[in-house]
């Protein structure tokens, strides 16, 4: 017996003396090493911005044919709602609402059981925003949003009527939005934490991923780059791990470490969330597609 306790601290001798990155590298407890993305369904043009309800069932947008679909947690998939205003980003808020970054007029809509809409947002002090992207809601009922531009089709502008590409919030019960971040290239994916102290932003662009504090009167401060790496969608696990969409999924520590990557067999990933009746299900919207992954871990949405 002591010649095993020496054993075991000799190991646990030579793993305090690994550097970081090393460390960082090892087997980790996300999921199973033989687990790979499950494809659930290729009939879209494009997906994004799924969002998970209290219940674990998932709805996620088919922007270029105009969708929001639903997938349950028992399996089943159909359309939600048609004419979403060509949804992109989408996050549930305190009350179960659905709010939709709407693009198809650069607007931010409150959806109620997939009937009733409500314009919460469509404009920045009189002008056309972007196009809100992504968006993530404090647990207070506060709105932050991305602001990017990207041309679209059913646009008939060619150039954006505000200058730069920025970060807002929406104060809960509020129709004038504040623009609190306005040095990043191109920001995209969202996501704070849920104890709504910190909030992260991609800044697809700039290939960045920077960490804020959010103070209480829901301004940002402390910016920190997290993670010298951009990416499309983000979101956390209940470990603390941040998610990237873009080529496939990466994960990295709280630390700012990359821990693991999943391979997923699209061109693109544009977007995560954890969903399923245990939260431990990874959804991923991948191009035309959807997938899911069994993880052993549970997200904090």
């Amino acid at each position: 017996m002591k010649n095993f306790r020496n054993l075991i601290m000799m190991i646990c001798g030579i793993w305090a003396l690994l550097p970081t990155e090393s460390r960082a590298q090892q087997p980790n407890i996300l999921f199973n090493a033989s687990e790979k993305p499950k494809l659930i369904s290729k009939v879209f043009g494009f997906t994004e911005g799924p969002a998970v309800d209290k219940k674990g069932n998932i709805f996620f947008t088919d922007q270029p044919n105009n969708k929001i679909w639903e997938y349950t947690t028992d399996g089943q998939l159909f359309v939600y709602m048609d004419s979403t205003g060509r949804g992109n980003g989408m996050y549930f808020d305190p009350k179960g609402n659905l709010i939709v970054c709407a693009d198809e007029h650069n607007q931010l809509w409150l959806v109620k059981h997939g009937k009733k809409k409500k314009v919460l947002l469509d404009n920045y002090q009189g002008k056309l925003l972007n196009g809100p992207n992504d968006l993530w809601v404090h647990p207070n009922g506060n709105i932050y949003f991305t602001d990017p531009y990207y041309q679209r089709p059913w646009w008939s502008r060619t150039k954006p009527d505000l200058d730069g590409q920025k970060v807002y919030y929406l104060p809960k019960g509020k129709t004038e939005a504040v623009m609190i971040e306005d040095s990043l290239k191109q920001p995209n994916g969202i996501v704070g934490s849920p104890d709504g102290k910190f909030l992260y932003v991609a800044d697809i662009g700039g290939g960045k991923i920077y960490k804020y504090n959010i103070n209480a009167d829901g301004t940002l401060s402390g910016r920190k780059l997290f993670i010298n790496k951009g990416a499309d969608g983000i979101t956390l696990d209940n470990l603390g791990n941040l998610y990237l969409a873009g080529n496939g999924v990466t994960v990295f520590n709280p630390e700012g470490q990359q821990i693991a990557h999943i391979d997923v067999p699209e061109s693109w990933t544009a977007n995560i969330c954890f969903g399923g009746k245990n939260r431990d299900v990874l959804f991923i919207t991948a191009s035309k597609a959807i997938y899911t992954m069994q993880m052993k871990v549970k997200g904090v949405e």
